[in-house]
């Protein structure tokens, strides 16, 4: 409608960016956020807004996504690395959203995708997880919702 209207964008929305796990640890992730930066500049925007997965998150799915993203290093950086990238690069963490993703499936499914069973329910962490999916053995449904941060760099 914006566009219609004649509106001129001013931001840019970095949706995803993901690295080969052989390449993982080398750079690149802060390659990419410098080069969203320089894109957006190139255009004349005022920022760019990154919908981000903290990386290291799965390793803590039962810690809340805004307790996770308040936990701080002792150099006062945020704990998840993916995080930091952003935060190196001048980004703000905004909020989260805590239901950025939503997969319902019935326990069949959830188990066919995970290899668990379900015997009772109740929350049950899955593997590379961000939080527990939920299951209900009466309706013969589990859902999971996938939590994301909404990052800012304002140019």
């Amino acid at each position: 409608a914006q566009a219609a209207a004649g509106v001129t964008p001013n931001t840019l929305g970095a949706l995803q960016i993901v690295v080969a796990p052989d390449r993982q640890g080398s750079g690149i992730s802060a390659v990419m956020v410098g080069a969203f930066r320089a894109i957006a500049r190139e255009r004349g925007f005022g920022a760019v807004i990154a919908c981000v997965r903290p990386n290291l998150k799965a390793r803590y799915p039962l810690m809340p996504m805004a307790d996770y993203v308040a936990w701080r290093r002792p150099d006062g950086l945020p704990f998840d690395a993916w995080l930091r990238v952003h935060a190196r690069a001048g980004g703000e963490i905004v909020r989260v959203a805590p239901e950025s993703m939503r997969i319902d499936g019935s326990l069949a499914q959830w188990h066919e995708w995970t290899g668990l069973e379900f015997p009772i329910s109740g929350p049950y962490v899955v593997e590379g997880g961000l939080a527990p999916l939920e299951a209900d053995v009466a309706a013969d449904r589990a859902t999971y919702l996938d939590a994301n941060v909404w990052v800012i760099h304002r140019l």
